[in-house]
Formats: C-alpha cells, structure tokens, sequence
C-alpha cells in the first residue's frame, strides 16, 4: 500500500486499442512494481527519522503530483470536471491521507517488516467492502477460504510477541496500520466506480495532489512544523525522500498504471504478495529487522491469503 491504486481510472476510460509491448518492457515494468514499491515501506522509516511523518509524506504525493499532472496536461489530456477533483479528493483522503499517511505515522514505532505484512492484508479488506457495497458480488468459497487465512496471520502478527515479551506491533501502531490498510481499501474500491477522468495518469495526478495537500494539512494541524528544521535533516533521509518522491511515486506509479493497460488486473495485483516479501527482505539487510516464528508463520498465512484470492479473480478476468 506504500502507493495510489488508480485501477479504476482505466474502467472509466473509454476503449483503446493498445499495441502490444515487448515482453522485455513489461518484464522491466513488473520489477519495478515489485521492487521499488516493495522498497518504499525500508524508505519511508529513514526518510522519518528526520523528518516528521505526515510532512514527509504530503511533500512527496504533492510534489509528484503536481509533476505529473503538468505533464500529462501539456501533453494534451482534458481538463478534469470539478466532480473528477471531488471524486479525487475523495480517494485521495482514503489512499494517501488515512491510508498512506497512517502507514507513514506508524512506522514511527513499527518496524518496516511488520507494517508491510499488515498492510499486505488490504486485498482482504478490498474483497469484503466490495461484497458488502450495494450490487456487490458475493465472493466464491475459495476466496472466503484466503480472507479466513488472511486475517488469522493479521491477527497472529498483532498478538505475537519477541524475545523479551514485547509485542512485535506496538498497540496504538498496529491500530493505525489496520486503519489505513481498510481506508486504502475502502478508497479503492470508491475509486472504481467514481467518475474521473479518461486519462489514467491524470487521475492519478489528481489523487496525489489532493491527497498530499491532505496529508500537509493534517501535519500543520498536529503542530509539525514546530518539530521540523531543515538543517536537521540527515542525508539518508535526505536521500529516502528523493528515492520516493522519484522511484517510489513518478517511476512506480507510471509504470503500475501502464501494466493495467497492457495486462490483466489480476497478474498487475500479484504486486501485493511480492512487496512485503521485499519489504521484508531489505529490513533484515538493512535495517537489521528480525522476525519471530510467528510472525513468519503469520506471513506465509498472508501471503498464501493474497494468493489464493489473486488466483481465484484472476480466473474471471481475462489478459487485455
């Protein structure tokens, strides 16, 4: 969840007929997804060391957004509606204000590793707001089976304790974190099925701008600019914030958007498993996080979870 989901920028566009791409350019796509999304949970904890969370946070989605949406408008997409940045503003509170911003603030006192496994529980939480939403789609019983799984390992994680008896989630960050993977769930499905805009890219613009002057609002309210001063930020946070702000929002997104449009929704989503096992991989080498038993048995549950349900939609949505 470390970024927007702008799936349903591509269901409210009108058809195209898109050329298909070299195997090698989506290949390249898909590590990037994978990679640099997965890296962002290890750059958001050095970015905040120095800088306070939420400032950190609407600084990058503002800047990115206001980037890409020069962009995309001299490039000739259509002035959005006031609805498009009603519906914006909308989506961007629940994917960047609460969801983001939450997963941002959290990781104050939750390791890396352990705020991306979850956040890796979103998937569920997609599934059941889908379901209950009016003419939502009962999910079949395979599905069911990965929210049971999925929800056991959240769980686990929550109650599992390290050597010294402290749990591994703080209490108060544990409950951001399950806050924001619903909003970010929550937002995503809004997104969906709101009116936005028939450029993909634009709409996703529009999301970080709203959302990140959200998330600045939200830092000037809770007092951080008396906390922050720039000749305190050390050069790795320094770096964390250019590495999102680049990798994690310009490049990353760009390229999630452009993979809707060329594959299918399900393989795109893959995405979800892959980048706690890399959030997990660089907060062990770098970060030297550890992870007890448990939470690698609750991991493998959630995962196993994503999988399972990414499997059973994918079945149903046929490669564009």
């Amino acid at each position: 969840m470390s970024e927007v989901s702008p799936e349903a920028t591509l269901t409210a566009s009108p058809a195209r007929t898109i050329t298909k791409p070299p195997l090698w350019l989506v290949l390249t796509a898909y590590a990037v997804v994978y990679v640099l999304w997965g890296s962002t949970y290890l750059g958001i904890r050095i970015a905040i060391e120095s800088i306070p969370p939420l400032l950190m946070a609407g600084a990058r989605f503002s800047l990115a957004g206001i980037v890409l949406y020069t962009v995309m408008r001299l490039r000739g997409a259509p002035r959005p509606q006031p609805v498009h940045w009603r519906n914006a503003a909308v989506v961007g509170a629940g994917l960047l204000l609460v969801g983001n911003g939450g997963l941002t603030w959290a990781e104050r006192t939750v390791p890396s590793n352990i705020a991306a496994l979850i956040i890796a529980s979103t998937p569920l939480w997609m599934i059941l707001f889908d379901w209950l939403r009016p003419g939502g789609h009962r999910p079949h019983r395979t599905v069911f089976a990965g929210l049971l799984l999925g929800f056991a390992g959240v769980g686990l994680i929550i109650a599992s304790k390290d050597h010294a008896g402290h749990h591994v989630a703080e209490p108060l960050g544990a409950f951001i974190l399950l806050a924001a993977a619903l909003c970010w769930a929550a937002g995503s499905v809004f997104s969906r099925h709101a009116a936005q805009s028939s450029s993909a890219l634009l709409a996703v613009a529009m999301q970080m701008i709203a959302g990140g002057t959200l998330l600045l609002l939200a830092g000037c309210f809770l007092g951080e600019p008396h906390r922050f001063d720039f000749a305190t930020i050390t050069p790795a946070s320094r770096l964390a914030f250019l590495y999102l702000f680049i990798c994690g929002s310009l490049i990353g997104f760009t390229a999630y958007v452009w993979l809707l449009q060329v594959s299918s929704p399900a393989r795109v989503s893959t995405y979800a498993f892959v980048n706690p096992l890399i959030a997990v991989l660089l907060g062990r080498i770098v970060l030297h996080e550890t992870l007890p038993g448990t939470v690698v048995a609750a991991a493998a549950l959630i995962i196993a979870a994503v999988v399972l349900i990414t499997v059973r939609r994918g079945v149903r949505e046929p490669t564009r």
